[in-house]
């Protein structure tokens, strides 16, 4: 297979390192030049500047869309109108501008499209979505999610006030930066009705975009509940919890560890002594690393190209986590609640 890789910032390169790792050798590189990474990693591939000609030249089967937000549409519309399939980094877009398009486009051309929230690989967020589809909490009724870390240590190697988090031309902000809650939400528990949102930049950092964002939700199924996001957290932080009617499910990603905790007695029941639940740790495989969740996205997108798999994460998953996030962001602007039904138009 013949792979076209957009973007070759951090993203782009872990995707490519990935590619050789899994033994792909044909792969061409689509730079801008703008790149603040050593170039000597790329030396041995074949470099294009522009995507039409890049498709013509090369006739890739698959193209990876790592460049920055606000920039992902100029390279993923050409390339699924060409035919390609597309592992398209999240967020989908930095709007909802010309995501119909998109869609259109790859159902006429048969491109198929793998959205890059490589949560959904995570061993046990995945044991998450098992014991919640077994009804292993009950009644779900609230849950929790918080992520913070701070912006500046992401990437030791950018000043970073240049980076696409920090500008809000790239489509950056915590919100659409730190998206990945949004989608693992609707993964584990289903759509949103509707939210509310404060979004603000709070902190000293030198950036135009929100740093600091909490959001309400209220769920289709009834459970409500809240993330938090922030640029400015030191150490980080990302974990979440879900309460229901037979106990509380917690996830860390410091470990990856997920907690069941059990209760003993019937929802309702009251005793004095209410015996202690009943605790289980549920732990990734021995040696798991963060770019394990990488390798497995990247061999799950390979069965997408070959044709013997469809996306985990699809295009329409995709849009309906920047609907997430714009309705978020409107939300903190206009100061009301979003029915998500009436977005985006209400």
């Amino acid at each position: 297979m013949k792979f076209l890789i957009a973007g070759l910032g951090s993203i782009g390169r872990r995707h490519l390192r990935n590619l050789l790792a899994l033994g792909e050798r044909e792969i061409v590189l689509l730079r801008s030049g703008r790149s603040t990474l050593p170039a000597e990693e790329l030396a041995s591939f074949p470099v294009e500047t522009d995507i039409e000609r890049a498709l013509q030249r090369h006739r890739p089967q698959a193209v990876i869309v790592a460049t920055p937000t606000a920039l992902h549409l100029p390279i993923a519309r050409p390339a699924v109108e060409a035919g390609c399939h597309l592992l398209l980094e999240k967020p989908v877009s930095h709007d909802l501008e010309g995501l119909d398009e998109l869609r259109q486009a790859a159902q006429r051309s048969g491109s198929r499209i793998l959205v890059g929230f490589q949560f959904r690989f995570h061993p046990t967020i995945q044991k998450a979505k098992e014991l919640l589809s077994q009804g292993a909490l009950g009644e779900v009724f609230t849950f929790h999610i918080h992520w913070g870390e701070y912006l500046p240590q992401w990437h030791p190697w950018e000043d970073y006030r240049q980076s696409y988090a920090a500008r809000r031309d790239l489509g950056g902000g915590v919100i659409r930066t730190l998206t990945h809650p949004l989608d693992y939400l609707r993964f584990l528990l289903g759509e949103v009705q509707s939210l509310w949102a404060f979004a603000a930049h709070l902190s000293p950092l030198e950036l135009d975009v929100e740093d600091v964002a909490e959001i309400g939700m209220r769920l289709t199924r009834g459970a409500f509940g809240s993330v938090h996001l922030n640029y400015v957290q030191r150490p980080p932080a990302h974990r979440w919890e879900i309460v229901g009617s037979e106990g509380t499910l917690s996830w860390d990603n410091a470990g990856g560890n997920l907690t069941l905790s059990r209760a003993r007695l019937p929802f309702g029941k009251w005793v004095a002594e209410p015996p202690a639940p009943q605790v289980e740790v549920f732990s990734p495989p021995a040696g798991f690393e963060r770019n394990h969740l990488f390798l497995a996205e990247m061999r799950h997108f390979l069965d997408v190209v070959q044709g013997t798999a469809q996306p985990i994460c699809t295009l329409e998953d995709g849009i309906r986590a920047l609907e997430l996030a714009q309705a978020a962001l409107r939300s903190a602007q206009e100061s009301r609640l979003i029915h998500l039904s009436n977005f985006p138009a209400g």
